[in-house]
């Protein structure tokens, strides 16, 4: 990224409205977002579009979280630069929930532990260990901070209650698998996505 295209970049932050409008629920995050798979923001954040005018960049909720977990994107990320994120796969989130005690602006909102929608986990029944019949496993079920719920055993294979997650990611932190080839290289064999549709806090 050139001098030009970082000015320019700053540029735009600072003319964006801080009022600005949520964007539609049912539409998807930007392509441009930093938001995705196993990439996801803090407990209690606002629609990916009004995120971007509201958080100030202040950096408390990194300074509040316990476990390290939050971490500020750097200049690479444009206009999100400065702004927080989570990658569950390196820490996940364990639902303390300071960092949205000590928002100001209210880009993440008050929610409980079990309230809270960061994104839904999914398992990719190929690479599963238990789902592609190699051996029985039950880590993501184990570690699921919801024991029965967020996750349950059906006939001793994992299915996620997408009425229940929170996106936390603790299990793919936890999961033992990496997929090894083609385009999920990397992924592991149970994966948040981000909520597209936001659901109301409550």
């Amino acid at each position: 990224m050139n001098r030009r295209t970082v000015l320019a970049a700053f540029g735009c932050w600072l003319l964006a409205p801080l009022d600005m409008v949520a964007a539609d629920p049912e539409t998807p995050i930007s392509p441009t977002a930093p938001v995705g798979r196993n990439r996801l923001r803090p407990p209690g954040a606002i629609g990916e579009e009004r995120f971007l005018s509201h958080c100030i960049r202040c950096g408390r909720c990194l300074e509040a979280c316990p476990y390290h977990a939050i971490v500020m994107l750097d200049i690479r990320a444009g206009l999100h630069a400065g702004t927080p994120l989570i990658a569950v796969d390196n820490i996940p989130c364990f639902l303390c929930m300071k960092c949205v005690d000590v928002c100001p602006t209210g880009s993440l909102r008050p929610v409980s532990q079990r309230g809270t929608r960061m994104g839904l986990a999914v398992i990719d029944r190929h690479s599963c260990l238990t789902w592609s019949g190699d051996t029985l496993c039950r880590t993501c079920y184990d570690k699921c901070p919801f024991t029965n719920a967020a996750i349950r055993l059906d006939q001793l294979r994992p299915v996620i209650d997408e009425t229940a997650c929170t996106g936390c990611g603790i299990c793919v932190n936890a999961c033992p698998v990496t997929a090894a080839t083609g385009d999920k290289k990397g992924d592991k064999a149970i994966n948040i996505e981000p909520i597209y549709a936001r659901r109301r806090l409550t």
